[in-house]
């Protein structure tokens, strides 16, 4: 036999080469993994092959690793076809690894497929050497390479299954895997050419590839194939990385603009648009299940009162409490929502109308109970509407509506409780959405009308001006004062387009006065906190007394204590521009609201407007008088004027006087009337005034 030796560096480069083609696979099967649809497939046949031609170039570069005494050539066919069946035993251990699960039996299975193929190749590769008479096999060492094949088979397949994944902590793992199977794999194959032997009469073939080239072709291309495999594959792994990255990213802000669109942003309950969704899901269920469930109406007694003296900080943190205190109560299935404001709606399951009775109870007893905000102790309650369903409602608006209306009639009926819809609650309440509807096009049809009451120098005038205040000639229900409508005006929203019209025929009306021969009289306009917010109240005023050509300071706006109050700085900031123009500002209802001294003396009003509350009882000997004697001495220290409303008798006129108030209006002076009745109220008050 001829004595054959190995050069030890190409023993080397085998040996790098196999474990360049373990990693290789590795990650490619991680690629794969992470990636779908075509990608996952380039991935799948890129991987494939270049772990094929790794494993073949290995056999070879190992086969060109042995030096024996004669030439030795290559089978050109053989050698490809050796190739082909690399690629293709990659290939199979690819797809084994990539896709579904891998059980013991799909294991034993893959490694026998991917072992045999191993095996072909390797002893088809060695059937390419050209030299006569052929090699002679040790079948020991046969069989034992066989053994090693299909282990390794086993091993690197179990390997690449388990770091599949793509993370980052699996690079070193991969490396030290890459050197096992590396290992495992040249193993085989030193193995397998140590059960060759070469006859001594043996002499190469010379039609062949010469091995002397064919090295340095198979390591070059080999590690070329391999290096920009790799390569690539690092590049895709850092783009997927950061496009992971962005898309975690993207995923957050739409977790976040989803919750910011279906849940309220103070309590962190359902929104409107989501109780909407989760309503419709509950008619859903209970018409196919035959069941019921409650949708119950909850709005907050007290809480208006609260946000206005304290401010909105501490009524936000009482929302919040509520919300909390109301999700401690709350059992099964439910959902809690908060509509805006203090209005919450509860839908919750139940197999009796008695368990919804049972819940509305609890939360009635929970939020009576104090609540501790800041330094403050709030006492509010709850009034509670309950529709049942399939009873009280088919659809959606319905039920809502109908919650509603049980709602209000537990406000009509005390407040801090709760009612169960009755059909006769509908009639209140279609009668309330009708007067909504009727309201919106009160405007457009010039419906709305100005009384103007006077307001007379104390004690008995003359008349220094009118305060307007708003009248809706309702086309069915007739002459409508504002105690009926404003409370809708307001919760609707149409208060602002109704507020900035009644600044607007204020002017006119006083226009025509003026040009009538009355040039000194002027107008006081209140003004609701919603027209107060609004952003063009500026533009607004100023318009309106160019138009009809008022001198601004002719023009009063009165704000509530309550609303000044709401907001002191933006108020003072406000009020300040418009007085800079010349309107005057009068702050209405004093001694009923929470007022800053601080504050009050920022203001740039020009007067203080006593509430008619501290009027109606007064006597030099009651608590009122003290009350109003002490706001008159506080509104003469800040060097402003006094108006007392409400005077409806001489006992009042005379009180008022003495103390300085110095402007008076009651129905002892004069009630509102129409523009068209001023005069007929100015001659009859100068009728009724004692000679002098």
């Amino acid at each position: 036999m001829l004595v054959s030796s190995y050069d030890q560096i190409m023993v080397i480069v085998s040996f790098i080469v196999a474990i360049l083609a373990s990693y290789t696979a590795l990650d490619m099967a991680a690629r794969v993994r992470s990636s779908k649809g075509r990608a996952a497939t380039v991935w799948l046949l890129g991987g494939g092959f270049a772990m094929g031609i790794g494993v073949w170039s290995m056999h070879f570069i190992g086969m060109l690793a042995m030096n024996l005494p004669i030439a030795i050539s290559y089978n050109a066919a053989l050698t490809g076809l050796s190739m082909v069946i690399a690629v293709a035993a990659s290939v199979f251990a690819m797809w084994i690894v990539c896709y579904g699960e891998l059980p013991p039996a799909r294991l034993c299975f893959g490694s026998l497929v991917m072992g045999s193929g191993v095996v072909a190749m390797h002893y088809t590769g060695m059937a390419a050497l050209m030299f006569e008479p052929g090699i002679v096999w040790s079948w020991g060492w046969v069989a034992c390479s066989v053994v090693i094949a299909l282990g390794a088979s086993g091993a690197a397949l179990w390997l690449a299954f388990t770091l599949r994944q793509n993370r980052a902590r699996m690079t070193w793992l991969r490396a030290g895997a890459a050197i096992i199977m590396g290992v495992a794999i040249a193993g085989m194959h030193y193995t397998g050419m140590a059960a060759a032997s070469f006859p001594l009469a043996s002499h190469p073939t010379h039609s062949g590839v010469n091995s002397n080239w064919l090295a340095i072709l198979v390591m070059v291309v080999t590690l070329a194939i391999l290096g920009i495999t790799l390569l690539v594959s690092m590049l895709d792994a850092r783009l997927q990385a950061r496009t992971s990255v962005l898309a975690s990213s993207l995923a957050e802000a739409n977790r976040e603009l989803a919750q910011l669109a279906l849940h309220d942003n103070l309590t962190r309950l359902p929104n409107r648009i989501l109780l909407e969704d989760r309503l419709d899901q509950a008619i859903n269920k209970a018409s196919r299940e035959k069941s019921q469930f409650a949708l119950m109406f909850i709005d907050v007694d007290g809480f208006k009162a609260v946000n206005d003296a304290f401010g909105h900080h501490i009524g936000d943190n009482l929302l919040i409490a509520i919300t909390e205190r109301m999700n401690k109560k709350m059992h099964g299935h439910h959902t809690l929502a908060r509509l805006g404001g203090d209005e919450f709606v509860l839908l919750i399951e139940i197999d009796d109308p008695d368990d919804a009775a049972t819940v509305a109870g609890a939360l009635v007893r929970a939020i009576a109970v104090p609540f501790e905000i800041s330094r403050y102790e709030l006492v509010v309650s709850l009034s509670i509407g309950i529709a049942v369903f399939p009873g009280d409602g088919a659809d959606e608006r319905e039920l809502l509506f109908n919650a509603d209306a049980a709602m209000y009639h537990t406000k009509n009926n005390g407040r801090n409780g709760y009612s169960f819809f009755q059909p006769s609650m509908n009639s209140i309440a279609q009668n309330q959405l009708q007067l909504i509807n009727d309201l919106w096009l009160a405007l457009d049809h010039q419906q709305l009308r100005l009384f103007y009451q006077p307001k007379y120098c104390a004690p008995r005038g003359p008349i220094i001006g009118f305060e307007a205040l708003i009248r809706w000639q309702h086309p069915v229900r007739g002459l409508l004062t504002p105690e009926v409508f404003l409370p809708l005006a307001e919760k609707t929203g149409i208060i602002v387009n109704m507020g900035n019209w009644v600044i607007n025929e204020a002017c006119r009306q006083l226009r025509v006065w003026h040009l009538q021969g009355h040039p000194h009289w002027s107008v006081a306009v209140n003004l609701s906190s919603l027209q107060f917010e609004q952003n063009n109240l500026v533009e607004t005023v100023m318009a309106a007394l160019k138009q009809h050509q008022i001198p601004a300071e002719l023009l009063t706006l009165e704000v509530t204590e309550t609303t000044a109050m709401r907001d002191p700085d933006e108020s003072v900031r406000i009020l300040t521009e418009l007085t800079r123009l010349g309107v005057k500002a009068s702050i209405d209802d004093f001694g009923t609201g929470y007022s800053s001294l601080l504050y009050l003396k920022r203001l740039p009003a020009s007067e203080l407007k006593i509430d008619r509350a501290f009027v109606n009882e007064l006597r030099a000997d009651t608590e009122d008088a003290t009350i109003v004697s002490a706001i008159v001495a506080l509104a003469q220290s800040l060097n402003l004027k006094v108006v007392a409303e409400g005077v409806e008798t001489e006992e009042q006129q005379a009180f008022l006087t003495g103390l300085g108030c110095n402007t008076l209006q009651g129905f002892l002076l004069g009630r509102p009337v129409p523009p068209e009745q001023i005069d007929a109220l100015r001659n009859y008050v100068a009728a009724q005034a004692p000679p002098e």
